[in-house]
């Protein structure tokens, strides 16, 4: 039994999609007008680049929003189309972006602010059909790892949580140190209760008598009451004037609803719907081609049959002799009868021959009205050349023609079709009766080539008495020759050094050797933070902020997440093949790491040199291993190739403690393995370095193309994570927490400060006292005093660095006057 949908709800997404389609295609039209004409206003560009951008982001999350929740299969299959092209364009707008401004970082805030929209609509979501198409497959290769974690007997709690050891005086010393505060908090209490028998004994002795008086009694007992009643009827009036001015969540706020509830259910229903329409649609394709063969099938091999015959008579009518048919290669006699009648091939064959002699014409006339020209003529040209160079143009676009076709496929199909029969939203039939037509007609016209070729050589011998003519042939079959031995010879450069073991025994190796390592099961949403809401305004005055940490987390959104969950958008879109993250210990690196295999669902790969020390020793053992690497990388993509603590790889002077190790084993081959990496290749290259100043500048930017630099949390940052990160941990926010003098006073601590100290405050019998005593802000901060912040001497140190990449060296130019065409060329002068 298929479940049921409401008929509203598929009426609402149907809307949506159409509402959504009407944007993009108004959007394609203003596009291409605006973009064709060269501009020298840099102001100007990117404020035409920006908000095509942030449109595009709108039609983004509309179209992500319907593809995941409509249930037609035959829409689905084009909204995907659209989707993916839809994403592409946002890829290739922002590299256009980068390439203006010089920088991975922009702001939109007055943008944002003349198309009235929030921040908060800026941001990029990933597409849940990553996860949902592959869910199956991810979860049996989870339980391969596995099974192969618990056979080699390699413990991964003990990898994710590592037990430091200690030496034996040490943890004396600490149980002293712990005993002797036991003892010190018993004799404390003890001595608390002497001290308030002796003072009650002393009250007791100053009173001596007691009040007889009632109703001063009474009066007093009022007087308290009252004060004690109004003070809590003013703390309620304080909350509902806070609440009705938003400064406040209303009290439910964080309980879940019952229309969420509701809305998780139908999320689901949808899901088994979608199923189980995709499976009758496949099932369909088959069924109705068998259908139409059976039909059809011997009426359209009769019809290309009658129209190629003739073909072959109205040729011989207008040349005088049969025409040539086309090779197998070239497509057979699909490239003459495109869309064409055969009055139409007639007309064309005619008008070939007129244009032929037109041109012979021409060029024989150019030849003999050629002026030379004059030294001033070229100097004028070369200006002219110049002035052209200078002016910026948009590169051409990969993803516009998919988007525009997939608009022309709307229109003609689904924009004024009549869905009233089509209840449940299930297959059309009629569709696919159409494409599988055409399936069929190609089939049966391969089958009638091989027929009409035979036929054409029996009228040639026939009518004309012509033979092939065998030079011809064996000149063709040599060139062929000549092709399949340069195919041999790159064949032989590129040698498989596993061709004798399987994917599978691969894999366990390397997942028994640790290089093949499970990811953590974090989301990208989990990486909190805030928006820079002063970016544009510092930039206005010459200065360049820091960026903030959802900047960062929309940027591993573009550049990693994207590519690898998407094959049409990893091979068109401007290739990433390797991504850098540099920041101070504690922000985040490593998580966003794990946070972009858990979206995508692919395997990460740990070749950090601390990992690899000791394994596959010596070239030959270097070279085996990458190779099984990256082989396994590219049968089983997406896969992360996650290089921890990178600056070691390109260390200036290896440290004398470090010499065993070999850190710089894979300094050599990096590059080389950048090089072989093809846009079919859904691989990234990730490194995370804390130190990137130790490594050597100019092999260290060569192999990692983009470089994002993570930035400690700001203020509006830190806000957001001590309040999300208290009540993922069980803690209550009452007024009693002081939430704003928290984030303000650990100013320069990271979020794995922040994540330690919570988890070190917040402990199950503190969290079973807070009804009686609500947290306090001196307690987190006590906590935190211990711990070390990220000074501002070590950002600087960051930003220093950063501004001698090349990317950094191209922005201080054009900050500081230059051009950014000068600093495009000298930047490419340097590389």
């Amino acid at each position: 039994m298929t479940p049921c949908l409401s008929t509203e709800e598929n009426r609402m997404y149907n809307k949506m999609w159409h509402q959504t389609q009407e944007a993009l295609g108004a959007l394609l039209d203003k596009e291409p007008q605006k973009m064709v004409e060269p501009q020298r206003n840099q102001g100007f560009i990117f404020q035409t680049l920006a908000t095509f951008y942030i449109k595009y982001v709108q039609i983004f999350r509309n179209l992500e929003n319907v593809y995941d929740q409509i249930v037609h299969p035959q829409k689905r299959i084009l909204i995907r189309k659209v989707l993916d092209g839809v994403m592409g364009r946002i890829l290739e707008l922002k590299n256009e972006m980068v390439e203006l401004e010089l920088t991975e970082f922009h702001y939109f805030d007055d943008i944002l602010q003349d198309l009235k929209l929030a921040p908060q609509q800026l941001d990029i979501p990933i597409p849940k059909y990553f996860l949902k198409e592959k869910l199956e497959v991810i979860k049996g290769r989870e339980k391969i790892l596995a099974q192969i974690l618990a056979d080699s007997g390699i413990d991964t709690s003990e990898m994710k949580f590592p037990v430091k050891s200690m030496p034996f005086d040490q943890a004396v010393k600490l149980i002293q140190i712990a005993e002797r505060a036991r003892q010190g908090r018993l004799r404390a209490l003890f001595m608390k209760q002497i001290y308030l028998q002796e003072y009650r004994a002393k009250q007791s002795k100053t009173l001596g008598k007691k009040v007889t008086d009632s109703w001063a009694a009474a009066l007093c007992i009022q007087k308290v009451w009252r004060r004690f009643h109004q003070c809590k009827k003013t703390e309620k009036l304080r909350e509902e004037e806070m609440i009705f001015l938003g400064m406040n969540p209303p009290p439910l706020f964080n309980e879940v609803s019952a229309t969420v509830i509701q809305a998780e259910k139908v999320d689901r229903l949808r899901n088994e719907v979608q199923m189980k329409h995709e499976e009758d649609y496949r099932e369909a394709l088959v069924t109705i081609k068998n259908d139409l063969k059976l039909i059809e099938g011997l009426d359209i091999k009769e019809n290309l049959q009658d129209q190629i015959r003739h073909w072959f008579i109205e040729c011989r009518n207008l040349t005088g002799t049969f025409p040539d048919y086309p090779d197998i290669e070239e497509g057979g006699s699909a490239i003459i009868f495109s869309n064409k009648t055969i009055q139409q091939v007639i007309e064309d064959i005619i008008a070939n021959q007129e244009e032929e002699e037109k041109n012979e014409k021409k060029k024989k006339k150019k030849k003999e009205k050629q002026p030379k020209k004059t030294k001033r003529q070229k100097k004028g040209t070369k200006e002219k050349n110049k002035e052209e160079d200078e002016k910026w143009k948009m590169s051409p676009s990969l993803f516009l023609p998919v988007m525009k076709e997939g608009c022309n496929a709307y229109k003609e199909i689904w924009m004024n079709k009549d869905e009233s029969w089509n209840f449940s939203q299930d297959f059309d039939p009629e569709l696919i009766k159409e494409e599988k037509r055409k399936e069929l007609e190609s089939e049966i016209r391969v089958q009638v080539d091989e027929l009409m070729r035979q036929e054409l050589k029996n009228l040639k011998l026939a009518v004309d008495r012509e033979r092939e003519h065998p030079a011809k042939v064996g000149k063709k079959k040599k060139k062929k020759g000549k092709k399949g031995k340069k195919k041999e010879k790159k064949t032989k450069k590129d040698k498989d050094l596993t061709a004798d073991r399987t994917i599978e025994s691969l894999y366990k190796e390397l997942v028994e050797e640790g290089l093949l390592i499970q990811a953590l099961k974090v989301n990208l949403s989990d990486y909190i933070g805030e928006y820079s809401y002063l970016g544009t305004t510092l930039r206005q005055v010459s200065i360049e902020p820091m960026p903030s940490l959802l900047d960062v987390r929309q940027l591993i959104t573009l550049y990693g997440i994207w590519p690898l969950g998407s094959a049409a958008v990893h091979e068109k879109a401007p290739l990433v093949k390797s991504l850098l993250l540099a920041g101070p210990s504690g922000v985040g690196k490593k998580m966003l790491v794990h946070a972009i295999c858990t979206e995508t669902g692919a395997n990460l790969f740990n070749l950090s040199s601390s990992n690899i020390a000791g394994k596959y020793p010596g070239k030959n053992g270097l070279q085996m291993m990458l190779h099984a690497v990256f082989k396994v990388a590219r049968q089983l993509q997406p896969s992360v190739v996650w290089i921890e603590d990178t600056e070691k790889t390109f260390y200036k002077k290896v440290p004398n403690a470090e010499k065993t190790n070999e850190p710089k084993r894979l300094k050599r081959h990096l590059p080389q393995i950048l090089k072989l990496l093809k846009p079919d290749d859904r691989i990234l290259i990730v490194g995370t370095t804390r130190r990137p100043f130790d490594a050597e500048l100019q092999p260290f930017c060569r192999v990692y193309q983009k470089i994002i630099l993570v930035p400690r949390p700001d203020y509006a940052s830190r806000y957001v994570l001590w309040k999300q990160i208290i009540e993922r941990n069980g803690g209550v926010l009452t007024s009693a927490l002081n939430v704003s003098c928290l984030a303000k006073v650990t100013d320069g601590f990271t979020q794995g400060h922040i994540v330690k100290v919570v988890k070190a405050v917040l402990t199950d019998q503190r969290i079973r006292r807070q009804i009686h005593k609500p947290l306090t802000a001196v307690e987190f901060i006590t906590a935190i005093t211990s711990m070390d912040p990220v000074y501002k001497e070590e950002e600087e140190s960051f930003k220093n660095w950063y501004a001698k990449t090349p990317l950094g060296k191209k922005r201080a130019l054009a900050i500081t006057g230059g051009s950014t065409e000068k600093a495009k060329d000298k930047g490419k002068r340097k590389e």
